[in-house]
């Protein structure tokens, strides 16, 4: 296919990948919802940063492992199952009341890598193998006729990111004029809650997964 065919088509196919909801959705809205509009981008950016480490790979080639062995996805899948229901666990039975968006967190706590958003986006990205696997079957049926796999692969990695982080975007925005009844006490910890229950069905759902 014409370098245009393949960037509309792409563009069209990633685009619909993104507006379907899934992990990132639930990610950024609770983040949104609980955090604010900040640490929401933060979850953003480290999901985009994470599509950005699989185009990487599968340039690469590596993620060519991921498809082939059995293993690797299998040790793939069981550490991205077990940090999903880690972080739905820990919603689920310790959710907030209050949200103290303005207040600074604590040295401790700042100094937990496993509480940054960013972190979390990432993590949530890079630990699934479906997204690798997805990567190395959907990426390579859209490269233009004429240039270069390796870099072409990348490069469509990187323009899932952006239409995701532009998604990302949309939603966090949107959370904006029901801010004041996000914050209640009740409703942030009915967010915990449901977010967390969807994080360990994610992760059973991932678990599950055959290659």
């Amino acid at each position: 296919m014409t370098l245009t065919e393949s960037l509309l088509s792409y563009a069209l196919a990633a685009g619909i990948l993104t507006l379907t909801p899934g992990l990132d959705t639930a990610l950024v809205l609770r983040t949104a919802a609980s955090q604010g509009s900040k640490k929401a981008l933060f979850t953003a950016f480290g999901i985009s940063t994470g599509c950005l480490v699989w185009g990487a790979m599968v340039a690469l080639g590596l993620g060519a492992v991921l498809a082939a062995s059995e293993i690797a996805f299998n040790v793939l899948k069981w550490i991205g199952a077990a940090y999903l229901a880690w972080l739905g666990l820990q919603m689920l039975f310790k959710p907030r009341s209050e949200m103290n968006m303005d207040a600074p967190e604590s040295r401790h706590k700042a100094l937990r890598i496993g509480n940054s958003p960013f972190v979390k986006g990432l993590f949530g990205n890079v630990l699934n193998p479906k997204v690798g696997v997805f990567y190395v079957s959907f990426l390579p049926q859209f490269v233009a006729t004429g240039y270069p796999v390796g870099p072409y692969i990348f490069g469509l990695a990187a323009m899932h990111a952006v239409i995701g982080t532009l998604w990302s975007v949309t939603m966090i925005s949107a959370t904006r004029p029901l801010s004041r009844w996000l914050r209640r006490p009740a409703v942030v910890r009915t967010l915990d809650r449901l977010t967390g229950t969807v994080f360990i069905a994610f992760a059973v759902r991932l678990a599950t997964t055959k290659r």
